[in-house]
């Protein structure tokens, strides 16, 4: 039996609205580098990874300025409305190059701060999984739901929740399978995880850390220039 490789997909097709910025938070600075560029190192520094997709907007002037020549591991393909879109457009390239049992990685743009330690820990539990799972956090913090007046209607059980994070990985047929279903049926899935349960199939989790954030909000600059330098 073929060893699968393992690949990494970022969509990176979105603007950051909620940052109030002109620039998209992928792109914003971070310790002398790009919010991106960051993100991106963190394969690049890993040698299992076979290579990386970024799927970018076709209106993006960015990417060009800060990646000026071709990375053999990397390549650029274009995006799409929603992330899931992207998602899948870089599936569809990688069907060239991949296994249908290869290993896809899917990691937000915006993710910077990811640890190896937890890059490790996802790819080691999961090797022998036949399905996938992602990174994620137990729930920690007591929850509310509000409604559309923003008063509390009831306090939910934190039992059993989780923060998922990603990176995401599963089967690369299987998550194009499920992604080209969910689409289909007006689903416009905001994680890989949410695709693959509506096709049947059950994610695992895998407890990673919480310096693993996600830029959306401009103090989120601050707490990942914590994290890096630490």
């Amino acid at each position: 039996m073929i060893s699968p490789n393992y690949w990494v997909v970022i969509p990176a097709a979105g603007i950051g609205k909620r940052m109030g910025n002109q620039i998209p938070k992928q792109y914003l600075p971070l310790l002398g580098k790009t919010v991106i560029e960051h993100t991106i190192n963190v394969f690049l520094d890993y040698p299992a990874i076979q290579g990386i997709i970024v799927a970018t907007s076709d209106e993006d002037s960015w990417w060009s300025q800060y990646f000026p020549e071709q990375h053999p591991k990397i390549t650029r393909v274009a995006g799409g409305k929603e992330r899931c879109h992207s998602v899948l457009n870089s599936l569809v390239y990688l069907q060239t190059l991949a296994n249908p049992e290869d290993w896809v990685l899917v990691h937000d743009a915006a993710r910077p701060c990811l640890q190896q330690m937890d890059l490790n820990l996802l790819i080691e539990t999961l090797d022998s999984h036949s399905v996938g799972g992602l990174l994620a956090l137990p729930v920690s913090d007591t929850l509310k739901r509000g409604s559309n007046q923003r008063e509390v209607v009831t306090t939910v059980s934190r039992e059993n929740l989780w923060r998922a994070l990603t990176p995401q990985m599963f089967r690369c047929k299987k998550l194009y399978d499920a992604l080209v279903s969910a689409i289909n049926h007006g689903n416009y899935v905001t994680d890989e995880a949410s695709a693959m349960e509506q096709a049947g199939y059950t994610p695992y989790l895998v407890e990673g850390h919480g310096s693993n954030i996600k830029i959306t909000h401009p103090q989120d600059l601050i707490q990942a220039e914590f994290f890096l330098n630490r």
